[in-house]
């Protein structure tokens, strides 16, 4: 594990700065007590759903009294810092909330437990009882790194109060990308107060907006075995362009103005009139806005309706010093009835197929069907094992096209070489 670990650090992944971040981290001696109680520790980044991840905890622990589980909340900005420092000084988190993003170079780099053959042993049956793809996002090389926890796709929220100040109609399932084009021009030119647009598209929120529509119009930033990238193609540049021309054109906030104030606070600070989010920011949308806005499925691009999938999932230390009380958590969390807790809180859309519906009845005044009906037509978000440098790769160049100092051609087109050498020297080791 080791030996794996100096790669992140080569790759410069781990903090450099680690006695300070290990203060606090999971992962202890105090589980191994005489009196037979185990404590493991699981790690958090999302202040909406710790709450609910100590009632799951709880309830295991009701089951399983001679263990006991404490949540290790964590910002998202030091998450992964803290994280790889913790990693490193073989004191991480025996539970670790994982993404996709990083599965495939923390699984690579020795950090998380394969359990496969756990999985296999236990009546959990992944395979079964949850959406492919993010079983497919958390296997590696044949592999299970992570018991899927909750999945997310996106839709269109909209303020009601800036579309009734406009006299503008709100917007409707089943339109297009040009009827929300057009619906940004209408509420522009229905003069809207300083300081709001009529939508966000950050260089940064492909997930949420662009990603899907070089789906949907036949691009891709990944081949299949990850060995070239195809931001060069005509179909992946075309997919993105009418997301950059609302920011060029004024329909949005320039780059440097969602730089400042990011698109979620602007969205909660009553700032824009639409904004495309995933269902797991409904609970901080409510705390300043319950009751004035609504939900509607994303537009279709090119006649296509396509979204991007993306999802958690509960992944086990390699150096947990209680591995089998960690898996045999780890797979409780992917219950039925750890999930249906889940479900109930309202915070996300629980990743089991049979409590997804849960998380229709947790707030009612919404259209939460659309994230539901967004999953046949999904795809996984793009990822591999060296995802941070792709994604530092692509800010160099995409940065400079929101600003308008290159044109996206030229950004694409700088993108696929610098790329397609990272994947060559992944795929070299």
């Amino acid at each position: 594990m080791k030996k794996n670990l100096k790669k992140l650090v080569a790759l410069g992944l781990v903090a450099t700065t680690g006695t300070t971040l290990l203060a606090g981290c999971g992962g202890s001696d105090k589980g191994g007590s005489k009196d037979g109680k185990v404590e493991l520790v699981m790690s958090v980044w999302d202040s909406d759903q710790e709450p609910v991840m100590k009632q799951m905890a709880e309830a295991y622990s009701k089951e399983n009294p001679n263990v006991t589980v404490k949540t290790q909340l964590t910002t998202w900005n030091e998450y992964w810092t803290k994280l790889e420092a913790s990693a490193t000084g073989g004191s991480a988190p025996d539970i670790i909330t994982m993404n996709v993003l990083h599965v495939e170079e923390y699984a690579d780099a020795g950090i998380l437990m394969d359990l496969t053959d756990a999985e296999k042993e236990s009546d959990l049956k992944v395979h079964d009882n949850f959406p492919a793809p993010l079983v497919d996002g958390y296997t590696v090389e044949g592999k299970l790194y992570g018991i899927p926890k909750d999945f997310d796709t996106n839709a269109v929220f909209y303020n009601k109060e800036i579309f009734d100040q406009a006299g503008v109609a709100y917007p409707t399932d089943g339109w297009t990308f040009e009827d929300f084009r057009k619906t940004c021009e209408d509420l522009q030119a229905a003069g809207l107060p300083d300081g709001v647009y009529p939508t966000a598209i950050n260089r940064n929120s492909g997930q949420t907006t662009y990603d899907a529509a070089v789906f949907a119009n036949g691009g891709y930033f990944l081949n299949e075995d990850n060995t070239e990238t195809g931001w060069d193609k005509k179909e992946t540049i075309e997919g993105i362009q009418p997301w950059l021309d609302l920011v060029l054109d004024g329909l949005s906030p320039t780059l440097q103005q969602m730089t400042d104030t990011d698109p979620d606070s602007m969205f909660q600070g009553g700032q824009l009139a639409m904004y495309f989010s995933g269902n797991y920011m409904i609970p901080s949308y409510n705390k300043t806005l319950e009751g004035k806005y609504g939900i509607v499925k994303r537009p279709s691009f090119n006649g296509v309706d396509k979204d991007i999938i993306n999802g958690l999932a509960f992944s086990v230390s390699a150096n947990t010093k209680h591995p089998e009380e960690a898996k045999d958590f780890a797979l409780w969390l992917g219950s039925k009835e750890a999930q249906e807790i889940q479900g109930k809180s309202g915070t996300v859309i629980s990743a089991r197929n049979d409590c997804q519906e849960l998380f229709l009845d947790t707030h009612k005044d919404l259209n939460l069907q659309v994230f539901l009906d967004n999953v046949p037509n999904t795809e996984l978000l793009p990822h591999c094992k060296v995802t941070a440098k792709l994604s530092q790769v692509e800010k160099t160049y995409l940065e400079q096209a929101w600003q308008g100092e290159i044109t996206l051609e030229e950004a694409c087109k700088s993108i696929k070489p610098e790329a397609d050498a990272i994947l060559d020297e992944m795929n070299a080791k």
